[in-house]
């Protein structure tokens, strides 16, 4: 199983970025995908997740209404729309899946997982 996070980069406060997540090697369509996010010098936190059935999402308080996770299941990908950023945005961004649905915040909850990307809010 491969998760390959793109779409990182440097962007001002207020700028908008989308990342994506193209996954191959397991059934993307039965799998759920949740992005996650590492600053430094803190633990890797939950942002954002999309299950696989009916495609429901879960956020967490800090990016709702900023952020919008969505799939396209014909292309193994998830994207994460990224708007109204801020310097507190700034983190190294991995996503994650799980066979199954799902979009429980616990890092131990998702199985596979990508390598980074970095998001860099200049204020």
């Amino acid at each position: 199983v491969q998760l390959q996070a793109s779409g990182g980069g440097l962007v001002q406060a207020g700028g908008s970025l989308r990342l994506s997540c193209a996954a191959s090697g397991l059934s993307f369509a039965r799998s759920s995908v949740a992005w996650f996010r590492e600053a430094p010098g803190k633990e890797r936190v939950f942002v954002a997740a999309i299950r696989w059935s009916g495609g429901r999402t879960g956020y967490a308080d800090s990016v709702k209404g900023r952020f919008i996770v969505s799939r396209d299941n014909a292309k193994n990908t998830v994207y994460l729309q990224m708007n109204s950023l801020k310097s507190a945005d700034t983190a190294v961004y991995y996503c994650a899946a799980h066979l199954g649905s799902t979009t429980n915040p616990r890092t131990d909850a998702w199985r596979y997982w990508g390598q980074g990307t970095q998001v860099t809010v200049s204020s």
